[in-house]
């Protein structure tokens, strides 16, 4: 599976850098959030090749979603796709944006891939085995290599989002006298925890589970952990929500090898 994922997200980067390299033009959706061409053309690649490999598997994918194109998942294994996270850093010209593949069974991320075409590097995740892998200007894979969280220190090392800070992870990071900070865009928040360039990675803010079921696959397969509030293990799946829409999470905690 990790193969498929592996093609289709270096497929979907490759036509998201031919519109980055040209110019994007940005229309918004009713949320606000802005859509790009590029967003458009990775998530037909993927939905296409998801569907040609796995056609009894159903994927739930952004914009699909935002037209209202949502299968009935209850109950069994499906995709979570975002063909282009981090549209905002895509609009502006910064290299943080993302493509996204996971695999939900049971409520968990079983298998994902993060793949930062303008970074040329890709996270992949499933069963207890994470990769990071160098991506060839021609779209090949050139290296890879295992990844692990790091074992946390006394002094420990948070990573936020450039766009979306808050109070509350202001006050998170106080509590805990977490002083060193890494900042970077879209799902890559999760890779860096498990690479082991960082510790925790707090989000206050909402998300859709699109934005971080690969980022989770690949840290939970690193060692890590992402917890809800209550310190519970963050599912996914979530329908029928009396707060919130379809596929929304709450806040969480993605913690490396030793939560805190």
């Amino acid at each position: 599976m990790i193969d498929t994922f592996e093609k289709l997200a270096l497929d979907a980067g490759k036509a998201i850098l031919e519109v980055y390299h040209a110019g994007p033009n940005v229309s918004y959706k009713q949320d606000a959030s802005p859509v790009t061409e590029a967003d458009e053309r990775a998530e037909a690649i993927i939905l296409a090749g998801l569907k040609a490999a796995f056609p009894d598997i159903p994927v739930v994918a952004e914009e699909a979603a935002a037209a209202g194109d949502i299968p009935d998942v209850s109950g069994q294994k499906f995709f979570l796709v975002d063909p282009l996270d981090g549209t905002k850093e895509f609009v502006n010209k910064r290299d943080d944006f993302t493509v996204n593949i996971a695999l939900i069974e049971d409520g968990v991320p079983v298998a994902g891939i993060v793949y930062a075409p303008a970074r040329n590097v890709a996270y992949t995740g499933i069963g207890n085995q994470a990769e990071k892998l160098v991506i060839a200007d021609d779209f090949s894979i050139a290296s890879r290599e295992p990844i692990g969280c790091r074992k946390a220190a006394a002094e420990l090392t948070a990573v936020a989002s450039r766009s979306h800070n808050s109070p509350e992870t202001e006050n998170f990071l106080a509590e805990r006298g977490i002083t060193s900070m890494k900042s970077v865009g879209s799902s890559l928040k999760f890779c860096l925890v498990a690479e082991g360039s960082a510790d925790v990675y707090p989000r206050f803010g909402r998300t859709m589970e699109w934005d971080t079921a690969a980022g989770d696959a690949v840290l939970r397969a690193a060692g890590g952990m992402t917890l809800d509030m209550d310190e519970r293990a963050f599912r996914y799946g979530k329908t029928a929500q009396a707060t919130d829409s379809d596929f929304a999470n709450g806040h969480f905690v993605a913690w490396g090898a030793r939560k805190r």
